[in-house]
């Protein structure tokens, strides 16, 4: 086995436990860190006086646009399935987690990204395996 191999399979075992590395590092700190924020959020609304309760989802909300955001760049870097590390797609398509903090918030944008999210990154893959496919013939 070369050094080649035996560091794509370390790094293979890295992104399948633990967070990872690289890329699948950031979006599953993405998705720890930004999805269940919502409780400590609607405990800090509750302190907070009345005029600045808004506010603070509102600054959630757009935590939730960023993170969401952050997930279609990873994407855009990584466009094609033979590209990407090891366990990268299934991390783009956690992506949809986001749809639970938006329905406790009501945030009408991420109830329907967050979905179409894990949707789109499906339908990519299934489009990446017909077209690879049809290559071999």
């Amino acid at each position: 086995m070369d050094l080649n191999s035996a560091r794509r399979i370390a790094e293979a075992e890295a992104a399948r436990t633990g967070l990872g590395t690289g890329p699948n590092r950031r979006l599953r700190l993405t998705l720890f860190i930004g999805m269940p924020l919502f409780l400590p959020v609607f405990g800090i609304s509750l302190l907070v006086p009345k005029f600045l309760m808004n506010d603070v989802i509102y600054v959630y909300e757009a935590g939730i646009v960023g993170c969401l955001l952050h997930y279609v760049w990873v994407f855009v870097k990584y466009p094609r399935y033979d590209d990407r590390p090891p366990y990268l797609t299934r991390d783009l398509a956690m992506g949809g987690g986001f749809f639970i903090p938006s329905m406790f918030l009501g945030f009408w944008p991420g109830i329907f990204a967050a979905p179409a999210w894990a949707l789109f990154v499906g339908v990519a893959l299934v489009v990446e395996g017909i077209k690879e496919r049809r290559d071999h013939r």
